[in-house]
C-alpha cells in the first residue's frame, strides 16, 4: 500500500479543537475539524495529516467527514507510512502483551484504540482469528490488515465479523466472511483448562465473550456446594465454569437455541452435563417465574447483551438494570451472591451501582458489594478514552 507522506491529505483543526488532542484523546470530533470542500470530498477512511491552525502537526490517522468521530489518530509522527509493516508491528506490540499476560492462545488480541489501531478489533482462538474492522478507516486498510495478521501470528482462519452496529455509525455495509481458509464448526476454547465452543461465523459479536474471563473465574467457586442461575447464559461460560468449581447443580437461561446447544456440548466435554440445565425461554420471563415458585440459588448470574446502544437509551435501560437486580436478588439464597453485568458504555458505574443498589432495596434485599471489576487486561484501557472501559460488573453477598 503506497501511502508516502506527501501524498496524504492535510486537514486543519479549528481555532481552539486541539484541546483535547493536545490532552492525549485520540478523537476528534466534526467540529473541532476545518470542514472545508476538500475535506468533505474526501472519501471514508482516508489517512490523512492533521494539523493546528498555525501548521503544526498532531499526527496522521483515519479521516470518515460523514462521522461524528471525524478523525481517529494512528501515530503521532506525520511522516509515518500505514501500510502492512505499520499494522504487524503494532500488532507484534499487541501480541508481546498477551503473551506476558496469558500461557495460552486464546484471548482478544487488539482491542482497537488501547492497542493503538483504532476501530480494529481481533479476538483470537488459536490458530482462528475474527477481526472487527468498526470503522471507516479500518475497513479501508482491511486487506492490509489481514496479510498482517499472516506476518504476525499465521492463522489456519481468519473470520471477517463485520456485522456490528458500530460499522452503520461510519456509514460502512454490515456482513461477514471468511477471509482465509475455512470455518465448518464451532471453534474450541480453552480457558484455565476448561473446554467452550464458540461459533465465531454466526454467534453473538466475535463468539465468545473473553472480557469476563477473570470474572468467571472470581464468581464460579462461590457456588461450590449450592444452585447456580446463569440468566443470558449464552454458550456457557459461567454456568458450566460454576459447575465445574462444584455447584450441585446449574440453570441456563436464554433465548438462543444455537448458543444452548454449545453449553450442552461444554458441560458434556467437562463431564458436568448432569448437573447442568439450559433452557430456552425470555430471561425476565424466567425469572418471575423463579420468584413466583419461592426458588433460591447460591449465585445468580446476571450478564445481559447491552441494554444501551446510544445515549438515548439511557433513561430506559437503567430502569432495565434496576428491574434485572430486583428480580434476580429474590431468588439469591441468604448469604449467598448475584453477580450483575453492565457492558453497556454509555452507562457510568456510578449509574449502574445505583440502579442495582435500588433493585436490591426494591427486592428487600440487603447485602454487600464484595468486588467491582470490568473487562480482563486482554481488554486494556486507553487513558483518555473512557469508552474502552465499558464493562462494569457487581458482585454482591445478600443477607
Amino acid at each position: 500500500m503506497l501511502d508516502q507522506v506527501d501524498a496524504k491529505p492535510t486537514l486543519f483543526l479549528n481555532p481552539g479543537g486541539d484541546r483535547r488532542l493536545s490532552q492525549g484523546h485520540p478523537w476528534a470530533y466534526a467540529n473541532e475539524i476545518r470542514m472545508d470542500a476538500a475535506a468533505k470530498a474526501l472519501e471514508p477512511g482516508t489517512v490523512v495529516r492533521l494539523v493546528r491552525v498555525d501548521g503544526k502537526p498532531f499526527g496522521i490517522g483515519t479521516f470518515n467527514p460523514h462521522a461524528l468521530i471525524a478523525f481517529r489518530l494512528l501515530d503521532r509522527d506525520p511522516a509515518t507510512v500505514v501500510d502492512r509493516a505499520f499494522l504487524a508491528d503494532r500488532l507484534r506490540h499487541a501480541l508481546a502483551l498477551r503473551d506476558r499476560l496469558y500461557p495460552r492462545p486464546w484471548y482478544r488480541l487488539v482491542h482497537a484504540e488501547a492497542d493503538g489501531l483504532a476501530g480494529l478489533v481481533v479476538d483470537r482462538f488459536d490458530d482462528v482469528a475474527v477481526v472487527q474492522a468498526n470503522t471507516a478507516g479500518m475497513d479501508r486498510l482491511l486487506a492490509s490488515v489481514i496479510e498482517a495478521l499472516d506476518d504476525v501470528i499465521r492463522p489456519v482462519a481468519i473470520v471477517i465479523r463485520n456485522d456490528s452496529r458500530a460499522r452503520a455509525l461510519e456509514g460502512l455495509q454490515t456482513g461477514v466472511t471468511v477471509a482465509k481458509g475455512s470455518v465448518e464448526a464451532p471453534v474450541s476454547v480453552i480457558e484455565d483448562d476448561l473446554s467452550f465452543f464458540a461459533d465465531v461465523v454466526a454467534g453473538q459479536k466475535t463468539g465468545w465473550f473473553f472480557d469476563q474471563r477473570r470474572n468467571r473465574a472470581f464468581v464460579a467457586p462461590l457456588a461450590a456446594g449450592g444452585p447456580v442461575l446463569d440468566l443470558f447464559c449464552h454458550t456457557g461460560g459461567f454456568a458450566v465454569r460454576a459447575a465445574a468449581c462444584g455447584a450441585s447443580a446449574v440453570v441456563g437461561i436464554d433465548t438462543s437455541e444455537p448458543a444452548l446447544d454449545l453449553a450442552r456440548k461444554a458441560a458434556a466435554a467437562n463431564g458436568v452435563e448432569t448437573r447442568c440445565t439450559f433452557r430456552r425461554v425470555e430471561v425476565f420471563q424466567a425469572l418471575e417465574g423463579l420468584v413466583g415458585e419461592g426458588a433460591r440459588f447460591r449465585l445468580v448470574v446476571a450478564d445481559p447483551p447491552a441494554f444501551v446502544k446510544s445515549r438515548k437509551e439511557v433513561a430506559a435501560g437503567l430502569r432495565g438494570y434496576r428491574k434485572l437486580a430486583r428480580l434476580a436478588a429474590r431468588v439469591v439464597e441468604p448469604g449467598g451472591f448475584l453477580f450483575l453485568a453492565s457492558c453497556s458504555h454509555n452507562v457510568e458505574l456510578g449509574a449502574f451501582t445505583a440502579e442495582c443498589a435500588a433493585g436490591l432495596t426494591k427486592a428487600g434485599r440487603t447485602g454487600r458489594i464484595v468486588r467491582a471489576a470490568g473487562a480482563g487486561p486482554d481488554h486494556p484501557i486507553h487513558p483518555h478514552l473512557p469508552e474502552t472501559a465499558y464493562l462494569k460488573t457487581l458482585v454482591l453477598q445478600l443477607d
